[in-house]
């Protein structure tokens, strides 16, 4: 069965019409064409796919697509403003926080979720928000220097504007 459904994805609004049992990931890189949102376990144990529905991370490999009508999606193809990288990604490179990078996107959109409601996470936060993100490349050390680094980056850019 077909539904129509109207969400905002990325800051637009999407209206589209979706099989009952099409994912969310299938929705954004199939028909969206937004495939940094990675495709890995499609069983919600890896978290290469997390995105952000309503604020909070989750695995669009285990929400359908129809769920998420009325609702906002932010992708990491989203966290970036005026065409400069967000604070996240950009740290993620200059601390080399990845290596093959597919878990890459999934990471950034949890440590993006823990900062948009915690500006100054310990590292036990930081690992505990990036616990359902799974990394077969690294160990997680240069991942949460990275979280860290953009935690001081977004707090001192804050202050600035503040000041």
């Amino acid at each position: 069965m077909k539904h129509s459904i109207s969400l905002t994805v990325n800051g637009d609004c999407v209206d589209a019409v979706v099989k009952d049992n099409l994912t969310l990931l299938d929705f954004l890189r199939d028909q969206l064409f937004l495939t940094g949102t990675k495709k890995g376990c499609e069983e919600g144990e890896c978290g290469a796919c997390t995105v952000m529905l309503d604020g909070k991370p989750v695995n669009s490999c285990c929400t359908l697509a129809v769920e998420c009508d009325g609702h906002d999606i932010i992708t990491v193809e989203g966290i970036a403003e005026n065409g400069m990288l967000h604070p996240i990604q950009k740290q993620f490179i200059e601390k080399w926080a990845m290596q093959c990078g597919y878990c890459t996107p999934g990471m950034i959109m949890s440590a993006k979720a823990l900062l948009d409601v915690n500006r100054h996470p310990t590292e036990l936060e930081i690992r505990e928000a990036i616990e359902g993100n799974l990394c077969r490349c690294t160990g997680y050390a240069k991942i949460v220097e990275a979280i860290q680094a953009a935690a001081a980056q977004m707090n001192w850019e804050e202050e600035s504007e503040n000041a």
